[in-house]
């Protein structure tokens, strides 16, 4: 797909066609605004994701956007490193199941129409905000990897994943850093069908490691995350997971690999009239390592101050309203990642004792339930439930 470059500048240019650039690039093209989404892949590409579309996701979707499930999801069967192994199920949808390939270009198609142009197939290199490529103070200069002119813009959305190079020009830090290897695996209809409406998590042998199950149609996605560095062991745990599954006998289609990335708190989300969002920015869930929702309503939000920002006149209007962006995105977003922070830090060192309550203490699986729906957030449980905060503060204290 090409866009049409009759105008040498655009308002917003959006890098990266996942959902959090898409969701920026519907925004901004929304309100009216001239947008380009670059991409560097040929759509639709494969992205290593478990795909699970929780409430928070449903949500943050464009209005009447339909999402192209795979399977709906009523039940989760938990295990603890392959024991304790028990199933909760739920009347009502706890969330669902996409591939993301499938997501992606459905959410491209929508900022399409809302109409923004794309362009795929092409590496942005750099951005710069001086030099003798920006004509003037207001604009920023996209380079193109093998193009000699760049594209022009008066405001940058980066939004190219957890390596991404907008994020290193805004000098986004990470604290941490897990790796994620998955495979999709088909199987027969006799599989496919006892999997159907439940998925599967299994907290793992490593500190903060989990593996998990998740069904769509005749392909189930399997996969499990790590902290980095410990790449072998989270070999080894794919393997042995895969193989108490009974799954070893069937070949993977795929077979990938991908690092999470999640944001220190004091880094920062913007460089002049240069923003980041989503992966990007890394920003996700700590614990989980949820990212489509957080991508979603981290584009939008980008996309719509992106607007704002390409209307400022001068560097101090435009830093006022990148910092607007930073706030929006802290008190909502990052609220919720500080939560999932101490969630971590407790699941780390105490993962028997979240799948007890989660196993056999009906309100930890009813607030799990209405998490996944969307009805509550974490940052929500500990807020306005006085037990819940006592909990997680007396099981979050360093220990001596």
């Amino acid at each position: 797909m090409e866009a049409e470059a009759d105008d040498p500048v655009w308002d917003v240019v959006v890098v990266g066609a996942g959902p959090a650039g898409a969701s920026a690039a519907y925004a901004a093209a929304v309100a009216g605004r001239r947008v380009l989404l670059l991409e560097k892949a040929e759509l639709p590409r494969y992205k290593t994701c478990g795909g699970g579309i929780i409430g928070p996701s449903r949500d943050a979707l464009p209005p009447g956007f339909e999402l192209p499930l795979r399977d709906r999801v009523f039940a989760v069967t938990f295990s603890l490193n392959g024991r304790l192994t028990r199933t909760r199920r739920s009347r009502q949808m706890l969330f669902g199941l996409v591939n993301r390939a499938e997501l992606d270009e459905s959410l491209v198609e929508y900022a399409v129409k809302a109409g923004a142009r794309v362009r795929t197939g092409v590496t942005v290199s750099r951005v710069e905000q001086h030099g003798s490529a920006v004509p003037d103070r207001r604009t920023v200069a996209v380079v193109l990897s093998g193009e000699k002119r760049p594209v022009l813009a008066r405001a940058v959305v980066g939004a190219d994943g957890s390596a991404s190079r907008i994020g290193a020009h805004v000098g986004v830090k990470m604290d941490q850093v897990d790796l994620g290897l998955e495979a999709e695996i088909p199987v027969p209809q006799s599989v496919a069908e006892d999997w159907s409406g439940r998925v599967l998590v299994d907290w793992g042998p490593l500190p903060g490691s989990y593996g998990w199950v998740f069904p769509k149609g005749d392909t189930l996605t399997v996969g499990v995350i790590s902290a980095r560095g410990e790449g072998a062991a989270t070999k080894r745990y794919l393997e042995d997971f895969v193989g108490r599954l009974g799954l070893a006998g069937f070949e993977p289609s795929v077979s990938s690999g991908h690092l999470t990335r999640c944001r220190a708190e004091d880094s920062p989300l913007s460089r002049g009239r240069v923003l980041v969002c989503g992966d990007a920015a890394g920003l996700l869930e700590p614990w989980t390592r949820e990212g489509i929702s957080f991508a979603l309503r981290s584009g939008r939000l980008a996309g719509e101050w992106a607007v704002r920002v390409a209307e400022a006149h001068d560097a101090v209007d435009a830093r006022q309203q990148t910092l607007n962006y930073a706030f929006a995105v802290k008190a909502g977003l990052g609220v919720e990642m500080g939560v999932g922070r101490r969630m971590f830090n407790v699941f780390s060192r105490r993962p028997g004792m979240l799948h007890a309550a989660l196993t056999g203490f009906r309100p930890a699986w009813n607030v799990f339930a209405q998490f996944t729906r969307g009805a509550v957030s974490l940052a929500d449980v500990v807020r306005t439930n006085p037990v819940a905060r006592r909990a997680l503060d007396a099981l979050d204290r360093p220990q001596s």
